[in-house]
């Protein structure tokens, strides 16, 4: 079987003795390939000398075997919103929708389609196939886990501007179903050990439900015990459309940082790097943010996993590593950090960030500048003020009348003298061997 193997895709074969020994007998024929890997390899075939294939083929129509899984992308407008030439049918029976999808924005939220705003402008910033897998909660609650791959194609071989996408999924069954169907298959095995090896998954009295094996996927070495292409149709419910796929409201903080980073990703592909998708870009960030003070240790476990430090001098740091990229320039971090400071200071809304950086004169640079000035502030009303020991110090001292001030003596002296209220002036002493505060003092008077 092929499979793709590291961050330049190769194609590797491996022998199926190499399978996973508690897999289940192959139900498919040795021509069932792995849907990421048939993708790939297919890309790779018209690659020839040229750094992107041509779209030829898939524009007049010649589409792959795994075309029901697919769709075709066109940059014809740029990269914001583009158009789609062709769409698997399985992919659009899953979307639900009504009408013809030509836009990638006219895609239902919460679809596996939807996905693909996620990372389609990697591929864009990166030059390079990306290959990819998550999971995500759609619009009936019901848990999809989802694999896929983007493929560059170009037509003048120096800019892309067409994409292939190729998607995989499965729905988690939930847990009753789960459990049905282990009885089920303990009972046809004589010896319920199906349902017993789940049971022992126990965690705090419930039961996780089992994930049965991706049919495909660049890493997996086992083979398929599900493919999207002969598995049943699925009983999907109409989708609720939406008029931008990075709209719908995630439902973990996986998912909102997912949607963080499309939103970076595509301010920093953008050509004319627009202040409109910057400011969306920030605003999405700190709605990431916000997610992340409602889940912390989800949170922690996300900076841990991307092999970053939570900083108590600079705790939004890491956030916005998170969603730009540990590699981004540190100066746009630590700005867009402050502009996050700010947001939390003055209790800015999720989804709300983005038309105040709008309706702000000077956007981010001005935000910046309220957030320092307000530091600046802070830390000079938490610093005591020196004066406060010295004086009282001072009011700890006796007192003398000035008339006790001796006619004799040196010819220079700096007398400190003290007032108060009701109470003729007194004086607490002088000096007349300290040059350094008789010259500053004269200095003073002169002046």
């Amino acid at each position: 079987m092929d499979v793709l193997r590291g961050p330049e895709f190769e194609r590797v074969d491996v022998d199926d003795d190499d399978a996973v020994i508690d897999a289940p007998p192959p139900v498919f024929g040795q021509d069932e390939r792995r849907m990421q890997v048939r993708a790939y390899n297919y890309w790779a075939g018209l690659l020839g000398q040229r750094r992107f294939p041509l779209p030829d083929r898939l524009i007049a129509g010649e589409l792959p075997e795994f075309s029901g899984n697919a769709v075709l992308l066109h940059f014809a407008d740029g990269i914001e919103d583009p158009h789609v030439l062709a769409l698997g049918s399985l992919l659009a029976a899953e979307c639900g929708s009504e009408s013809d999808i030509t836009r990638l924005s006219q895609v239902p939220g919460r679809s596996v389609l939807s996905r693909i705003t996620d990372h389609y402008l990697q591929i864009i910033a990166n030059e390079a196939p990306i290959g990819f897998e998550a999971e995500f909660v759609n619009a009936r609650g019901a848990t999809i886990l989802y694999r896929g791959i983007l493929l560059p194609f170009s037509t003048n071989d120096a800019a892309i501007d067409y994409i292939y996408g190729v998607i995989n999924w499965k729905e988690l069954a939930d847990q009753r179903t789960t459990d049905e169907l282990l009885q089920e298959i303990g009972a046809a095995l004589g010896d319920g050990s199906a349902y017993d090896r789940n049971a022992a998954r126990l965690d705090e009295g419930r039961r996780e439900p089992v994930s049965p094996d991706w049919a495909d996927g660049p890493l997996a070495l086992h083979d398929e015990s599900w493919d999207q292409d002969a598995a049943p149709a699925l009983d999907l419910a109409p989708f609720v459309a939406g008029s931008d796929p990075l709209a719908s409201a995630p439902q973990t903080l996986g998912e909102w940082l997912e949607k963080a980073r499309a939103s970076a990703l595509r301010a920093q592909a953008s050509e004319d790097r627009t202040r409109q998708s910057l400011y969306a870009a920030i605003s999405r960030a700190w709605d990431f943010a916000l997610a992340a003070e409602a889940a912390p240790d989800d949170y922690a476990r996300l900076v841990a996993e991307a092999g970053l430090v939570l900083q108590e001098r600079a705790p939004l740091i890491p956030l916005v590593k998170l969603v730009f990229g540990a590699d981004y320039d540190k100066t746009r971090l630590t700005e867009y950090a402050t502009v996050l400071a700010h947001a939390r200071r003055v209790g800015i809304g999720q989804g709300e960030l983005s038309d105040v950086l709008g309706d702000t004169p000077g956007g981010i640079k001005a935000l910046i500048s309220r957030e320092r000035a307000a530091r600046r502030g802070e830390a000079r009303s938490a610093k005591p003020d020196p004066r406060d020991g010295w004086q009282a110090a001072a009011r700890r001292l006796p007192t003398r009348p000035l008339a006790d001030l001796a006619p004799d003596g040196a010819e220079f002296a700096v007398v400190v003298v003290r007032r108060s209220a009701g109470a003729a002036p007194a004086m607490l002493g002088e000096i007349t061997d300290d040059e350094a505060l008789l010259a500053r003092a004269v200095r003073r008077f002169a002046a």
